[in-house]
């Protein structure tokens, strides 16, 4: 028996989970009546299992080099299990090691490059999205109000939270940077009466949204551009801001530029939220043992996290003021745990949806993506934080007197009051 196959065979006796492993000469190891059954097909592959390369695991599933039978969820406490370290620790970064992510990060976040990039993902299939998003298609962290709600039901709850912290009024002007589908922009003009944009870089969601302004009879006051933020006249300012999933792909180099964009955007007096995945590590932009380039091959190229703290620095030095911060990572755990199991649940059509050998490879990119981002919310490797923000202050005496030309009341008892309607 080979060293290799003798690490992995005492790893199987210390797993949560009873796995059965097919080797590449077609030995097995394992108990016959395990839960997991794990498929092994070359060498390379079985060292990567060996030394918990997780990601470079995630990567031969994908490539067909990999596979297993069995939950999914079973499959991520076997990943969990099996690594060396903390994927935060593998990925601390030194000075040296932190220029070369900054060049990396200028470099990689053009307007032509951020355009591709988002196509990339976005632009896959609106029906695959379709299967296992909730009915208005929200692609981002839902709320669970109540611990039994249902995707649908935190995802409307999520919408509803924002609004309340951007205290939205009837009339208002409001944009919604990187909208989506347009479940976010549809429902503060439906139910807050504002008076919406949403920009986009995806030409599907695009035409998608589009088409339900119209069906909705929106036109009038709701419109979706297909831009990016960069491009957006600050003459013309909005009372307010969300952005929404969105400053992931903005790039850790551009984000006081980004916060600065978003400031010259808004009203004075006005508020912007921003709602993104942050990392739960202080030094780094991805996570190791091979996760986080797994994601940037097959799901987001171009995708860069940063920790909290350093959210608050670039969002000071952009001009804006920090009034609210928001952990919702347990909840995002969640959120992704349903989009999987309602993607398990219909593999059959995601296959049919997705035809052809390259989409068969991102049908089981996303399985193995969003069973590991639930994964990695619950151990804390990257959290999500919404973030409410204004323009920095100018030396006023009256902000706690409810001026009518400032939005942000300084208590938060406005969050959890009745709304007028």
């Amino acid at each position: 028996m080979s060293s290799i196959t003798a690490t992995v065979e005492s790893r199987l006796s210390n797993l949560p989970v009873t796995v059965r492993v097919t080797l590449p000469d077609g030995r097995t190891i394992g108990p016959e009546d395990a839960r997991l059954a794990v498929r092994i097909k070359d060498s390379a592959t079985l060292a990567h299992l060996a030394a918990g390369q997780v990601g470079s695991l995630g990567e031969a599933y994908v490539e067909g080099t990999f596979d297993f039978d069995g939950s999914v969820r079973d499959l991520m406490k076997v990943a969990a299990a099996i690594l060396p370290d903390s994927p935060m620790n593998q990925m601390r970064a030194g000075a040296f090691t932190s220029l070369i992510y900054k060049l990396r990060s200028i470099w990689r976040h053009s307007l032509e490059r951020d355009a591709k990039q988002i196509e990339f993902h976005y632009d896959l299939s609106d029906d695959f999205y379709g299967l296992w998003l909730d009915p208005r298609r929200v692609y981002s962290c839902a709320y669970y109000r109540h611990p039994d709600n249902s995707l649908a039901q935190a995802q409307e709850a999520k919408l509803d939270h924002i609004c309340r912290k951007l205290r939205l009024q009837s009339g208002e002007r409001f944009l919604d940077v990187g909208a989506g589908w347009g479940g976010l922009l549809l429902w503060a003009a439906e139910n807050y009466g504002v008076d919406a944009t949403g920009i986009t870089l995806s030409k599907n969601q695009h035409a998608y949204v589009n088409r339900l302004i119209e069906s909705k009879g929106l036109s009038g006051r709701v419109r979706m551009q297909l831009l990016d933020y960069r491009k957006l006249d600050p003459e013309q300012p909005f009372n307010k801001i969300a952005s929404v999933g969105m400053f992931e792909h903005v790039g850790r180099a551009h984000l006081t530029a980004y916060f600065t964009t978003l400031r010259k955007l808004l009203s004075p007096g006005g508020l912007v939220l921003n709602h993104g995945i942050t990392s739960g590590g202080v030094d780094h932009s991805q996570l190791g043992a091979g996760m986080g380039e797994f994601i940037e091959k097959y799901i987001f190229p171009g995708g860069e996290l940063t920790h909290i703290s350093h959210v608050a620095r670039h969002l000071a030095e952009g001009g804006l003021e920090d009034l609210d911060t928001e952990n919702l990572r347990p909840h995002y755990a969640r959120t992704l745990w349903a989009w999987s199991d309602a993607l398990e649940a219909k593999l059959d059509e995601a296959k049919a949806t997705l035809a052809g050998e390259q989409g068969q490879k991102s049908l089981r990119a996303y399985r193995v993506y969003l069973a590991g981002c639930a994964m990695s919310f619950e151990y804390g490797w990257i959290a999500l934080h919404q973030v409410l923000a204004q323009h920095s202050p100018e030396g006023r005496q009256d902000e706690l007197d409810n001026p009518a030309d400032i939005a942000y009341p300084w208590r938060r008892d406005y969050m959890y009051m009745p709304r007028e309607q």
